[in-house]
Formats: structure tokens, C-alpha cells, sequence
């Protein structure tokens, strides 16, 4: 049963073939992300990662690893405040804020945390629904 200021932590990291992928996938491919050229060019000195596959982490959290069975994504809003790069080890944490019974809906706060520096690199909330075993 979840309860306003349960926790989930879950480290990660991406290589570069991943955001290869992701901007096949998604088909942004900004040199920036892609091209290591203009990663070392850049005001970043090397590639960053896409915003949307550092945050892709909370869609697996909620997907496959804390109460998967019956998250259901409602909303979710993004802030990105430090770029994020390849082969660096990297701390998503959620945290339950807030608990709607009546609808079985559950606010989360989403954070990801570089781990080498403790800096914020991901800022969010995401509304989801829950099966109504969860939350009550």
C-alpha cells in the first residue's frame, strides 16, 4: 500500500549506442546529441544526452519496477536543469506526494541526480493512476 513519502531509487546510466537508438527512434537527431564533432564544439564539450531519454526513466520505474502492475500514466511534467551525459551513473527518485483514494490516482515527485556531483539534473511530477489495492 503506498503512503505519502514512500520512496523508490533506481541508478542507471545510458551509453551512447542508447541514445544512438533513441534518436533513431524518435528521429531527433540533433548533431549535438549524435555527432561528437559538435558535442566537443559545443558549450558542453561533448554530447549530452536527449532530455526526454534521461527523463524516459520514470516511464520505466512506473513500467516495470515499483508498483508496475496497474500504474497507469495520467500526466507528467518536466523540468531539465543540468545536461546529462553518456556512462555517468545517474539516481532517479520518486516520492509519493500526494494520494487521491476516491480516484485511485497517486502525485509523485520524480527527481534524477547525478551521482558522481549530488547536482539536480531532473525536476518533475507525474500524475498516475493505480490500482485500488494501492491506495487505500
Amino acid at each position: 500500500m503506498l503512503n505519502i513519502g514512500d520512496e523508490f531509487r533506481h541508478k542507471f546510466s545510458y551509453t551512447q549506442q542508447d541514445v544512438n537508438d533513441y534518436a533513431r527512434i524518435s528521429g531527433d537527431t540533433n548533431p549535438l546529441h549524435i555527432d561528437p564533432q559538435a558535442g566537443k564544439e559545443s558549450m558542453f564539450g561533448r554530447n549530452i544526452i536527449h532530455g526526454f531519454l534521461g527523463a524516459s526513466v520514470f516511464t520505466k520505474i512506473f513500467g516495470s519496477l515499483w508498483y508496475a502492475d496497474g500504474h497507469v500514466y495520467l500526466s507528467q511534467s518536466i523540468k531539465w536543469l543540468k545536461p546529462m551525459f553518456t556512462d555517468q551513473e545517474y539516481e532517479a527518485v520518486i516520492r509519493v506526494k500526494e494520494i487521491f483514494p476516491e480516484k485511485n490516482r497517486v502525485l509523485y515527485e520524480c527527481a534524477v541526480y547525478d551521482v558522481a556531483s549530488g547536482d539536480q539534473t531532473i525536476a518533475a511530477e507525474a500524475m498516475l493512476m493505480n490500482k485500488k489495492q494501492y491506495v487505500w
